[in-house]
């Protein structure tokens, strides 16, 4: 098939299942429950337990509000997706930047009309990264597939159209994903006509662009609050909530944001939303984005990220929690 430039290549042998694909073949049509298969149980973050500093307010390429990030848990970098400068909220406009895990910003990339960027992926190959995320932005900004993107410092890339990405749900109308580097699974949160769904597929079926049928499937359960990034961690989902500090920012309590974390094989919620103070104290402190990472030395940790800073200096702010139950 056809590839928009810069989009990683054949090499790996990714075959697209979007339009012109039997996804009814795939057993993925989105009125399904959970899928056969189950997910073994794991332990979960609670939820309850402090958080501490990866970094507070670190500068990134532009001066909008971050979006999510994402680990490349073998090279060792952080990518994190911001609005991009300039751009209208409805033309899904990001900038990816590259960044050590001290927060010192390396490089950008721009990705032009790829999304909103509430999740994405970032995949270790060789040396590089493929980011995994949503692309072929609607009227709204947001995603309608998904698709692989070699990151490549200070270029520029168009999206594809969504017929040459990847759609793996038959029926979805919106898409994005994030990763579960220790138990090598991908979430993918998708919409449908009946509201929000969630399917949990291996991570080689994204690594071969051979999907299959999801490990589970279920609807997303109902959680009050503004959305702001999910992830995934064995059998647990997490989910964030919240919103800035209301007028110009100045920290005002202790903020409203909360993560909940829920059952992947029942589809329910398993605690939550508990309240997080992480960084109560940072000027304007909107919740944005969930991430999984593992250190060298086996300790699984809960990424929560935050837009922080003043209004044309926005910054980049991330805690963890690491208190397994």
């Amino acid at each position: 098939m056809n590839r928009t430039p810069g989009l990683p290549l054949s090499r790996r042998g990714l075959i697209r299942t979007g339009a012109g694909a039997s996804l009814a073949a795939l057993g993925l049509g989105v009125g399904a429950q959970t899928a056969s298969a189950a997910v073994a149980t794991t332990k979960r973050f609670d939820l309850t337990q402090p958080s501490y500093d990866l970094f507070r307010s670190k500068d990134t390429h532009g001066a909008r509000v971050q979006q999510s990030f994402a680990f490349d848990w073998v090279n060792k970098f952080l990518f994190v997706a911001t609005k991009r400068t300039d751009s209208a909220e409805s033309a899904g406009d990001l900038c990816i930047n590259k960044m050590d895990f001290d927060g010192n910003y390396i490089s950008y990339m721009h990705l032009n009309g790829f999304g909103h960027g509430v999740a994405f992926a970032a995949l270790p190959s060789g040396s590089g990264t493929d980011l995994w995320i949503e692309c072929a932005a609607n009227g709204n900004g947001y995603g309608t597939a998904l698709t692989p993107v070699r990151y490549t410092a200070d270029t520029t890339l168009g999206s594809p159209a969504a017929s040459a990405a990847y759609r793996p749900i038959s029926g979805a109308t919106e898409y994005t994903c994030s990763v579960d580097p220790v138990y090598q699974r991908m979430i993918v949160r998708y919409h449908t006509s009946a509201g929000k769904r969630i399917a949990v597929y291996p991570l080689s079926a994204f690594q071969t662009g051979s999907f299959g049928s999801p490990l589970v499937d279920f609807p997303q359960p109902t959680i009050s609050g503004t959305a702001q990034g999910y992830t995934l961690y064995g059998s647990y989902m997490y989910y964030l909530t919240g919103d800035a500090y209301p007028g110009d920012g100045t920290p005002t309590g202790d903020g409203n944001t909360h993560v909940t974390s829920i059952d992947i094989n029942t589809g329910t919620v398993k605690q939550g939303p508990v309240l997080t103070k992480a960084g109560s104290t940072l000027h304007y402190r909107e919740p944005e984005g969930l991430a999984i990472y593992r250190t060298d030395a086996g300790e699984a940790r809960l990424f929560i990220g935050f837009a922080t800073g003043v209004e044309g200096d926005r910054r980049s702010s991330i805690f963890y929690k690491n208190a397994l139950v």
